[in-house]
């Protein structure tokens, strides 16, 4: 596909390269489920939450480059942000105080020019669909994969439903508002999940229906050339695993 060769030309790499924003994607990723976990459990054990903090802050101010060191954590905090986001959808959670917490602490103390290039940076990934691109494929593949392999583990259609719907719905909403680059992501994420069910042993029925239904839903809500587009792509995602796998 032609349109699948051309390179997206991101103007953060110079700050970050796809590595670090790899990383800023599993950082978010690690420091999400720490905070979810305090949240959920309603513990306030100060000590974690100073250690995570540390942790992050640390991570922030690792680059070399000062003018990298806040757009880590721009990174970072658009990334809390987003799995914040996607789980209270999934899972109707009103509040998640010990993530709010933690955003708010790795906020507080930025000095008034580290601040602006937060906030300029923070905009710019919002605004500019290649901005950080490799760190917005690596993030949505883990947030929609969790949220997969979460709705597989339950044990009735009834409780994996609603878990299904939130995670298509996720999937279409990051579609309308990266309509150029969207669909790059969408078939990152469909391929890990299809991955994920091949790597199954044995796949769960309830799984393999919950997964059915989500691209048949995506099927419907998307442009016919548009899914078929996605699908092409995860599919040869899909394909190349297959020919290693057997390789081996």
């Amino acid at each position: 596909m032609p349109h699948a060769a051309q390179p997206i030309l991101d103007p953060l790499a110079y700050l970050a390269d796809t590595d670090t924003q790899r990383l800023a994607a599993s950082m978010a990723q690690e420091a999400f489920s720490r905070a979810f976990q305090r949240s959920v459990r309603a513990t306030d054990d100060r000590q974690a939450q100073a250690a995570l903090k540390a942790r992050c802050h640390h991570w922030c101010q690792a680059s070399a480059e000062a003018t990298a060191q806040p757009l880590r954590l721009a990174l970072l905090i658009s990334g809390l942000d987003q799995w914040g986001l996607a789980y209270s959808q999934a899972f109707q959670l009103r509040a998640l105080p010990a993530l709010s917490e933690l955003i708010g602490a790795l906020r507080n103390g930025l000095e008034p020019r580290s601040e602006a290039r937060f906030q300029r940076f923070f905009e710019q990934l919002e605004v500019e669909e290649c901005a950080a691109i490799d760190f917005k494929i690596a993030l949505r593949r883990h947030i929609h994969l969790a949220l997969w392999h979460a709705m597989a583990a339950c044990d009735s259609d009834a409780a994996a439903t609603p878990i299904s719907q939130a995670l298509g719905s996720l999937l279409l909403a990051l579609h309308a508002r990266m309509p150029t680059l969207g669909w790059r992501l969408l078939a990152d994420s469909l391929a890990s999940i299809q991955l994920a069910l091949l790597n199954a042993t044995p796949p769960s029925e309830l799984a393999q229906r919950q997964t059915h239904a989500l691209f048949a839903a995506l099927r419907q809500a998307l442009p016919a050339a548009t899914y078929q587009r996605i699908l092409a792509h995860s599919g040869q995602a899909v394909l190349a695993w297959q020919r290693a796998r057997q390789a081996h």
